[in-house]
């Protein structure tokens, strides 16, 4: 079973960038899709990207679309999460996800 570890959370300011990586342990086979997901406090979990693993399909919610990007980088396991514009409402925790596995989350804060 694949094991996920998400890591580059932070403080940022309102308007900065910052990259997170969920780093996989195990086989992302050619049918899955990785998942990024956000709490924020006292909020439900909510979808905020994904990627195909075999076509590189992304796909956004509405409230990052323009802002995030996904990367796969199937050499290193990896899937990236590159945020820009970052706003208050950004903060959470993020937490990677395929097939049903969750990393243990990392937190970003957006405050001035």
């Amino acid at each position: 079973q694949v094991q996920l570890v998400e890591s580059g959370g932070g403080l940022v300011q309102p308007g900065d960038s910052l990259t997170l990586t969920c780093t996989a342990s195990g086989t992302i086979y050619s049918s899955d899709r990785v998942f990024w997901y956000r709490q924020a406090p006292g909020k439900e979990r909510e979808f905020v990207a994904s990627v195909k693993w075999r076509d590189n399909i992304k796909v956004y919610s509405d409230s990052v679309k323009g802002r995030f990007t996904i990367y796969r980088n199937a050499a290193k396991n990896t899937v990236d999460l590159e945020m820009t514009k970052l706003k208050s409402e950004d903060t959470a925790v993020y937490f990677c996800n395929v097939n049903s596995v969750w990393g243990q989350g990392t937190r970003v804060a957006v405050s001035s």
